[in-house]
């Protein structure tokens, strides 16, 4: 019995891939709903399987432990009065705030302060603008995971002494020093002399935009240069990944205590870690999977009512074909199984050709534009199985009109 069940079910398949091939163009225009509706589930999915990986590898650089205490952040939302109330309202984070929670934190594994800005950096007459200089405690390579390509990075004695040495970004030592060694170089920073003990190891980019055009300068040294009024913000690591919240509260506190705000006043600083950016990205994402989920329903009922029409049609071809087998002993069940999983597979295959024109799509996006793309193998059986089911629902009606055919008036409908 299993083997006549199984060989019924494979020469169902069979005639519903040689109906395929026989009427390429019907066939194409029968699917057609249900491989934009596949490539549509498909792409999507990727795109945000995609962006999950890159954000989590890329994006945060605070590891499962870290967070960062800012002036100001907007994650998620925009919205341009809050950025102006909170421009008036949130004084910059100061030199001696992060003394006193590095003195008083106890949840606190490390705490690094770094500063910003944007300036000219010159090396033997060639000069490049807008360069990202970063002024950094020490232990900043640690917090962020720094990788040295030669050389070292900078010390506490370099930071305490004020001294006059930076840190070489990849693109900076490619385009300058491509065939020779950094370390021991000169090169001029806004103007003052800089000598180079390290270069970092290429971090590649991100959204297009290089990671490796920056120089890093002691904190200390950027504070002697630039000054110390704007600009700073925190990175702490908790003492681990258990007290991470924890961890944060206490900062929170600490930072609130030396600002004097009392229980009822809002924070004015910001704190946020990995969970955070990733928690807006789930938001934003939400509204994009909303709107797939709704084309792709579309889509799906389209293809599911095209795929029923046919399938009537089908069975009205195949009438003499229903009558001679019945007459042989087919029962009602062997029919409707027999058009069911001709529908089905007729929307699988739909799925299929979807799933290979969204493979294309990703690999196409992915080598021409920083759009990281990647399919999930979970994406991939989701998009045949949700074909498969629209095929089987929507094959139902035509299935049992087969099965209830009369075998001798089907026999005596002319082709």
């Amino acid at each position: 019995m299993p083997s006549q069940r199984s060989s019924a079910f494979l020469e169902s398949v069979w005639v519903a891939l040689g109906s395929l091939r026989a009427s390429k163009l019907r066939s194409f225009l029968t699917l057609l709903g249900i491989i934009l509706a596949t490539t549509t589930l498909i792409a999507v999915m990727s795109l945000i399987h995609g962006m999950d990986v890159y954000i989590a590898e890329k994006v945060s650089d605070m590891g499962a432990d870290g967070f960062r205490v800012v002036r100001m952040a907007f994650i998620g939302d925009w919205d341009a009065k809050k950025f102006l109330e909170y421009q008036r309202r949130n004084p910059e984070l100061k030199r001696e705030e992060f003394d006193f929670i590095r003195q008083n934190a106890t949840l606190v594994k490390e705490i690094g302060m770094a500063v910003y800005r944007r300036g000219p950096l010159v090396f033997g007459g060639d000069r490049v603008d807008q360069v990202q200089i970063i002024g950094e405690s020490p232990n900043m390579a640690t917090i962020e995971n720094t990788q040295v390509e030669s050389g070292r990075y900078f010390s506490d004695i370099d930071n305490n002494r004020h001294l006059m040495v930076a840190f070489l970004g990849h693109d900076l030592k490619d385009r300058w020093f491509p065939n020779t060694e950094a370390v021991g170089k000169s090169i001029h920073i806004d103007g003052r002399p800089y000598e180079v003990i390290g270069v970092a190891k290429a971090k590649g980019s991100v959204f297009g935009q290089t990671q490796d055009s920056f120089v890093s300068i002691p904190v200390e040294t950027y504070f002697k240069s630039y000054g110390a009024r704007k600009g700073i913000n925190y990175s702490v690591v908790a003492i681990s990944h258990d007290k991470l919240l924890q961890s944060q509260d206490e900062v929170r506190s600490l930072i609130r205590s030396y600002r004097h705000l009392t229980p009822g006043k809002e924070d004015n600083f910001a704190i946020f870690n990995s969970d955070s950016l990733t928690n807006a990205w789930s938001q934003m994402t939400g509204a994009i999977a909303a709107t797939a989920i709704a084309v792709v329903s579309v889509f799906m009922v389209v293809g599911g009512v095209v795929i029923m029409n046919i399938m009537l049609a089908v069975v009205s071809e195949r009438t003499q074909e229903i009558g001679i087998r019945k007459s042989l002993g087919a029962r009602r069940q062997d029919i409707l199984n027999q058009f069911l999983v001709e529908s089905a597979v007729l929307a699988a295959s739909g799925g299929v050709f979807g799933v290979a024109i969204a493979w294309t799509f990703a690999i196409v996006i992915r080598t021409l534009t920083p759009v990281p793309m990647s399919m999930p193998i979970m994406s991939v059986a989701l998009g045949v199985g949700l074909s498969m089911t629209v095929g089987l629902f929507f094959g139902i009606y035509p299935a049992r009109q087969a099965s209830k055919l009369d075998p001798i008036e089907a026999l005596r409908v002319e082709r």
